[in-house]
């Protein structure tokens, strides 16, 4: 019988009640064996930092973070996404999160910006814990900055510069009206 596979850990923060029932929805998410393995952040550092040398706890506690068996990890709105991409009743979803329009992944920034508002709103919805160290929510215009710049860096990652400046793109002409 070979060893199982190591699972992605998910650390959340065992005093919000927000991150609390997201956990146990993870957890009810996987009926027999699990895919993720999902840990309370505790109050060790020394504990943290075993788990992976560049996590600091106060960013655990900051955003949820998904530490994969590889080494990486992933935050935020990655970390849910990936959550969701393994779960077996949200597995559908991988479609979605991976597919590219015009060079971004509309899906995957949608869960990116839906984290980040969660996240801000966390202490109203009962954790005065975890989250952001400013508990405001995010004004309208901040929100929109943050997902132009989120869609613009996507999209430089994923689309690869023109090799040649003599490279033509046609110009389609134009109909012109009877």
């Amino acid at each position: 019988m070979q060893p199982a596979a190591p699972l992605p850990i998910l650390l959340y923060n065992g005093e919000c009640a927000v991150c609390i029932r997201v956990a146990a929805w993870v957890r009810a998410s996987e009926p027999g064996t699990p895919v993720i393995d999902v840990r309370p952040i505790g109050d060790d550092p020394e504990a943290i930092a075993q788990l992976h040398p560049g996590l600091d706890i106060w960013d655990a506690y900051e955003t949820v973070h998904l530490l994969m068996p590889d080494g990486s990890m992933k935050t935020g709105g990655a970390a849910v996404a990936e959550v969701l991409r393994r779960l077996p009743n949200t597995r559908w979803s991988s479609g979605l999160l991976n597919a590219h329009v015009g060079g971004i992944r509309p899906a995957a920034a949608l869960v990116d910006l839906g984290y980040n508002v969660l996240a801000d709103v966390r202490p109203l919805l009962g954790c005065a814990s975890c989250g952001s160290t400013n508990a405001a929510v995010r004004s309208v215009h901040e929100t929109l900055d943050w997902l132009g710049r989120t869609l613009r860096a996507e999209r430089r990652a994923l689309v690869p510069p023109f090799r040649s400046a003599s490279r033509h793109v046609p110009r389609l002409k134009q109909k012109t009206p009877v």
